[in-house]
Parts: structure tokens; sequence; C-alpha cells
């Protein structure tokens, strides 16, 4: 079903105004907010609902490789390894091309719909628990993870890892207590 999805990672300043604190290893303002657990993030959203009466949340799994592979904008997404290209230098921040460092938000090409790291830079929790077999089995329509498990699921690769993270298929399980200078997160929201 439809869903909003943020055009850029949660940048350092949008945690600070929320949280008070940033718990980023890199510290400028326009950088992805890192070092952040899954847990970590549950605060967050809990304090950002309150704060604006909305209802955001991470993404599902689904949800989020459907927006990384361009939704209904392109006909290649399928053909693509990474969000909005194959070509990973125009897409992403990753061992090759980062300097061993994050890159403030939206400076690489967005993908088919405008949106903006979704490979490479830090890597992205979502609301899923991870089960490497789910989706062999999972329901058609809004598939919404594993029910239960000991990880939550990481997408999207980071500028610490290789060009093979950062494909949009790849995936990831993390404790949801892990934090790290390569993860990272970004918002989305039912449009109901």
């Amino acid at each position: 079903d439809d869903f909003y999805i943020g055009k850029y990672e949660v940048t350092q300043k949008e945690w600070r105004d929320v949280m008070g604190n940033n718990p980023s290893y890199f510290k400028v303002d326009n950088l992805p907010v890192e070092n952040v657990s899954w847990n970590d993030v549950q605060k967050f959203i809990k304090k950002l609902n309150a704060k604006t009466g909305l209802n955001y949340r991470l993404p599902t799994e689904a949800e989020w490789e459907y927006a990384a592979r361009g939704g209904v904008k392109t006909q290649n997404s399928a053909s693509h390894k990474y969000s909005g290209s194959n070509n990973i230098g125009s897409v992403a921040w990753y061992d090759s091309n980062s300097g061993s460092k994050t890159h403030p938000v939206g400076t690489k090409q967005p993908n088919e719909l405008g949106i903006y790291d979704m490979s490479g830079n830090v890597w992205e929790w979502c609301s899923d628990w991870y089960d490497s077999s789910y989706y062999k089995n999972s329901p058609t329509r809004n598939p919404a993870g594993a029910n239960s498990g000991s990880g939550r699921v990481g997408r999207g690769g980071s500028w610490a890892g290789y060009a093979k993270d950062c494909r949009v298929a790849n995936r990831i399980g993390s404790y949801p207590s892990d934090s790290g200078s390569g993860l990272g997160f970004r918002l989305a929201r039912s449009s109901k």
C-alpha cells in the first residue's frame, strides 16, 4: 500500500532537535546521524511523534526495497544493482570513494523517486526482524517481516562497506542494541 519515505537519511541536526544530543562519531549537522541502535531509533520516533502529532516509523524491509528500486517510476529497477544506477560511484559513498567517513546527505545522484543515499553512506535500520528465509514464503502484499528473531534488518550498505554490500538486494541482521559509525536510518509514514 502507499506510504511515505524520507528523501534523505535522518541527519544529525534532526536527531539533535528531537533528542537534544548527538551520538554520531562524525559530527556535522548535515551528515546522517549514526552510531544509533534500533532501540535508540525507537526512542527518537516516540519523541518525534509526540512532538509532531504524526505517526513516523521505520520502513518495513519491503517498503525500503520498493523505494530503493524506484517504485513504479522505472522500468529498469530490477536490473539496477544499486539504488538508481549500476554505477555505484554515482549513487553511493562506500569504501572506495568515501575517504573513510560519512558524507552530507543528498550529495550523490538520487534514484528514480528522487530519494538519496539508499545505497551507501550508512546502513539503514528497518522495522523487521531478520529472517534469512522470510521472503520465500512471505505474503506478496505488504510483507511485514518475521514475527520474532534476535536481529533487526539493516539495508543499503555504508561508507565503510564494499560495493557488494551496497547492492539493493543485500540485507543484514543486527542486534537491536548494536550501533556503530556506519549505522543510521530514514523515516517512513503510512499514507492513511
